[in-house]
């Protein structure tokens, strides 16, 4: 069982707390003049999406969760449930759709992906910082609108609406951000593994 103290707490770390799983989603020291120094933790629950805060004197200790993280491919959709397959074991992995709903506009099928796992159970989904996507459908650009900086909706492979150069057409491949959904660039089918 791994612990660390209070004030050693970081963002994006995972809790136990009463045997569930939260991620520290901020955390802040506070010395307030000649009082004892606390810390402030917020975090969410991976199960049930709950906020929890606490204060915590900088001696307490918390448990953290020993997570393992494994590269899988986005095999296909089973219900409420998306499924994973392991590259090297071959093992499923199923996520329920309410966990990695906006995440999966960014995963077309057998993209690779990296999962999180907690005692061989997956409880999150990490994608690159840009992927690269197939446009399926791209408005038509005004004739001379090359030169401005005006931006024509686009849709990719994902069903994902991406607002991108006048340039980009139906077929051509783009980089996405993950963490924006803005366009990032042109990219080469081979980028995409197509």
């Amino acid at each position: 069982m791994a612990t660390v103290k209070a004030n050693q707490v970081r963002k994006g770390q995972v809790l136990i707390l009463d045997g569930q799983l939260f991620v520290v989603t901020d955390f802040e020291h506070i010395a307030p003049g000649n009082w004892r120094a606390m810390n402030q933790i917020k975090c969410k629950n991976l199960e049930t999406g709950q906020t929890k805060q606490m204060r915590l004197g900088s001696d307490e200790t918390l448990e953290l969760a020993y997570l393992d993280r494994r590269q899988a491919t986005f095999s296909y959709e089973e219900g409420e449930q998306m499924v994973f397959m392991d590259g090297e074991t071959y093992e499923q992995y199923f996520l329920p759709r309410e966990m990695v709903a906006e995440q999966m506009k960014f995963v077309r099928d057998n993209q690779a992906v990296t999962l999180t796992l907690h005692e061989g159970r997956p409880i999150s989904l990490e994608l690159p910082t840009n992927v690269v996507l197939k446009v399926t459908e791209a408005e038509i650009a005004a004739r001379g609108d090359t030169v401005t900086n005006d931006k024509k909706r686009a849709v990719v492979e994902t069903g994902l609406e991406v607002r991108v150069p006048p340039y980009v057409e139906a077929g051509d491949y783009i980089k996405v951000n993950t963490e924006t959904g803005d366009f990032a660039g042109r990219a080469k089918p081979e980028e995409a593994g197509a």
